[in-house]
């Protein structure tokens, strides 16, 4: 799927995408988006002021797609903590998610619906094909779903360092995790040549 992005002029990106490399981006906005679940204010529309003051979770998600994409803040880089400290670290943990998680999650949700409407007034053209055209803005929403994609399928495919991603190279052709693998990689490129058009 050779598809990069490239600048516009006066700012945005665009990229030139067949209907099945529309069709897979689609879907796995689409699962992300159901993977997130609704906001707060999907829960509670009658109240504006509900999401504002809304708590949120306190406990990391049991999920690990979700645990990689709402992961600790607090967790100690050099290996297990005694066990005073990884009480600390909880503590602060759950502390800074119960105040943080529904906007990231508000976010993630924002740009994954960016995807889903642009690529669907993309499908309205009618055509087998088409050239999807981003502003800055938009462009700023794909980077983040497109980044977000690859943690939810790199978590599914055990991926947690540059080595993990070698190794997905030389998987066998009928090895059953080679299209995710294959949908992970096509997704790298693509946010790699979006990070380079949004570059000054």
């Amino acid at each position: 799927m050779p598809g990069t992005f490239e600048p516009l002029p006066g700012g945005g990106a665009a990229v030139a995408l067949d209907d099945v490399e529309i069709s897979i981006i689609r879907s796995l906005a689409v699962q992300l988006l159901e993977l997130i679940g609704p906001g707060p204010a999907e829960d509670a529309p009658d109240d504006p002021l509900a999401e504002l003051f809304a708590d949120g979770p306190s406990e990391p998600p049991s999920d690990p797609v979700l645990k990689r994409l709402f992961p600790d803040a607090y967790s100690d880089p050099e290996g297990a903590p005694q066990a005073k400290e990884a009480e600390e670290q909880r503590a602060y943990s759950s502390e800074f998610r119960r105040y943080t998680e529904n906007d990231l999650r508000t976010g993630k949700r924002e740009n994954a619906l960016a995807v889903v409407r642009s690529l669907d007034a993309l499908n309205s053209a009618g055509e087998g094909g088409a050239v999807l055209k981003l502003s800055t803005a938009e462009s700023q929403q794909w980077l983040g779903a497109l980044n977000d994609l690859r943690l939810a399928i790199g978590s599914r495919l055990d991926i947690t360092d540059e080595e993990d991603t070698d190794l997905l190279y030389r998987l066998p052709d009928e090895d059953p995790r080679k299209p995710m693998v294959m949908a992970y990689l096509w997704l790298g490129g693509l946010q790699e040549t979006l990070v380079t058009t949004l570059m000054p």
